[in-house]
């Protein structure tokens, strides 16, 4: 079905740059590019940013395993590993702990005309991309590969359908989103 958007580059753009726009769209609707909101997060007062990203990995999963499943999609996953997740998961908690935004609500808080977030949040995540790209080929030999995952998917993992995965996974989040709300939290 998407054998056409695939081959037009130009498109995805567009289509990259529209969905962007509705995710920052979001974001900011649902109160995410505040910076007292997801330092509340991270004081655990505050649980919009976690209601908020719960709920749109239950819609995206939902929607990406119908989408599979009709043949409209393929997924192309990336072997994944300890040491780049290691890696990965220190640079984006260190950035988040300094700066108080993820990249997805940078982006939001700029396009709000946080000017913390531009200059502080825009230029640190530039100058961290180029320090990481420049390190990267030492990185890389050291880390990166090490504790390579033995399967791609949680479903290979386990040696169950992916339906059962989602099945289970949604109805974990749905019910702790539910606790969330009837906590107040």
């Amino acid at each position: 079905m998407f054998e056409n958007l695939y081959k037009n580059k130009q498109m995805q753009l567009v289509l990259g740059l529209l969905l962007g726009i509705g995710f920052g769209f979001f974001l900011q609707k649902g109160g995410v590019t505040s910076y007292d909101v997801i330092v509340g997060q991270l004081l655990l007062t505050d649980f919009t940013v976690l209601k908020l990203m719960l709920s749109a990995v239950i819609i995206g999963m939902i929607g990406l395993h119908i989408m599979k499943q009709l043949g409209w999609i393929k997924f192309h996953v990336f072997r994944g590993s300890i040491g780049a997740t290691v890696i990965g998961g220190c640079i984006f908690g260190l950035g988040f702990a300094i700066l108080g935004f993820c990249p997805g609500t940078l982006a939001g808080a700029i396009g709000t005309g946080q000017m913390d977030a531009l200059f502080g949040g825009a230029v640190g995540m530039l100058i961290g991309t180029g320090l990481f790209a420049h390190f990267y080929p030492a990185i890389n030999k050291k880390f990166m590969d090490r504790g390579v995952f033995p399967v791609d998917t949680i479903p290979e993992l386990l040696g169950i359908p992916s339906w059962i995965v989602v099945v289970v996974l949604v109805v974990l989040m749905s019910g702790f989103l539910f606790a969330l709300e009837m906590l107040k939290l």
